[in-house]
């Protein structure tokens, strides 16, 4: 449920990329929030300011609510589920503020120019056990943030406290924890992209069938512990791009092998998660791209003056290839 990295080009510019796989279908869209926007919020009747632009995944529930974005600064953060370990505050707490899960994305991205400037300001905030709208539950998430510098930090709040930690791989998934899949990549130190050479068992030489024995072993299921290893795989071996265009091409095709289409993973429930779209946020214009499951067409949109010193928040619709009917 949901696989993010990160990408730089050759000409130093910096991307984030996510998939969101879920089941209930959340109907987002391309919203570009205008500088000194307020936020209602569900832990506090104050709500909260924020005080610079960012565009991403949005939707008005009373109140805009995103998954995903990249601010004026070139900060970008992604929401993952992260069922099982998250673990929230159950009161509110003075003099912080305090923040429901499905409304921290909002909060980086409206406060913050900087993945260190987070770590910074870690203790002012107090995450809490708070329901988001349209699910009704108390989201489990972690998150991912990435600033134009290439600095690219996991935040996750467990049972005994807030964690905020370096990636040196620049992928995150699920549950578990991040600290477990950076362990776990110890197990897959054998893949590679290049063949495994010929062994010799006894008086045989074994030989291998073909290219892409480098990675045997690869996991290839849906689960996130499979993804992370994939992900971390293709980002390190795929070629290095130069320009924007190429590296919305190549992040594309590394989400390929972790996309998750309709049918194929269903849970106990009968319902099936299934990856709604994909999201790319260039860090150094900044603009933010879709391209959801029903059609692979990309939207983009930079975060313009207009945009950012709006009156009111601008959504967009997603754009759509023309439809061609195929010869008999």
């Amino acid at each position: 449920m949901c696989t993010s990295l990160t990408f730089q080009t050759t000409a130093g510019d910096q991307f984030l990329a996510r998939t969101m796989d879920f089941a209930f279908e959340l109907g987002g869209r391309p919203v570009a929030i205008p500088r000194n926007h307020h936020f209602s919020s569900v832990t506090n009747p104050d709500g909260f300011d924020a005080p610079y632009s960012f565009v991403g995944t949005g939707r008005d529930l009373n109140g805009y609510v995103f998954v995903d974005g990249v601010n004026e600064h070139g900060v970008s953060a992604a929401a993952l589920y992260f069922a099982g370990q998250a673990h929230y505050a159950d009161q509110t707490v003075t003099d912080q503020v305090n923040l429901a899960p499905h409304e921290v994305v909002m909060w980086i991205l409206g406060n913050v120019k900087s993945a260190a400037e987070l770590g910074e300001r870690l203790d002012t905030l107090n995450i809490m056990e708070a329901a988001a709208p349209l699910l009704n539950i108390v989201v489990p998430l972690h998150w991912i943030i990435s600033d134009k510098t290439g600095a690219t930090y996991v935040l996750e709040r467990e049972a005994d406290g807030m964690h905020f930690m370096e990636n040196p791989v620049g992928v995150m998934t699920n549950t578990p924890d991040f600290n477990w899949h950076l362990k776990n990549l110890s197990n897959y130190v054998n893949l590679q992209p290049t063949p495994h050479p010929s062994r010799q068992y006894g008086d045989m030489e074994v030989k291998a069938f073909g290219p892409g024995t480098g990675a045997l072993g690869m996991p290839g299921d849906y689960t996130s512990v499979a993804r992370f290893v994939r992900t971390v795989f293709m980002r390190q071996h795929t070629d290095a791009v130069e320009t924007d265009a190429e590296a919305i091409n190549t992040l594309s095709h590394m989400l390929n092998s972790v996309e998750i289409p309709k049918g194929v993973k269903i849970q106990d429930n009968g319902t099936s998660d299934y990856t709604q779209y994909r999201a790319y946020m260039s860090m150094h214009e900044p603009a933010f791209y879709i391209q959801p499951y029903a059609d692979q067409s990309i939207t983009r949109v930079a975060l313009t003056e207009e945009l950012m010193t709006a009156a009111q928040p601008t959504e967009f619709e997603l754009k759509k290839t023309q439809q061609f009917n195929l010869a008999n």
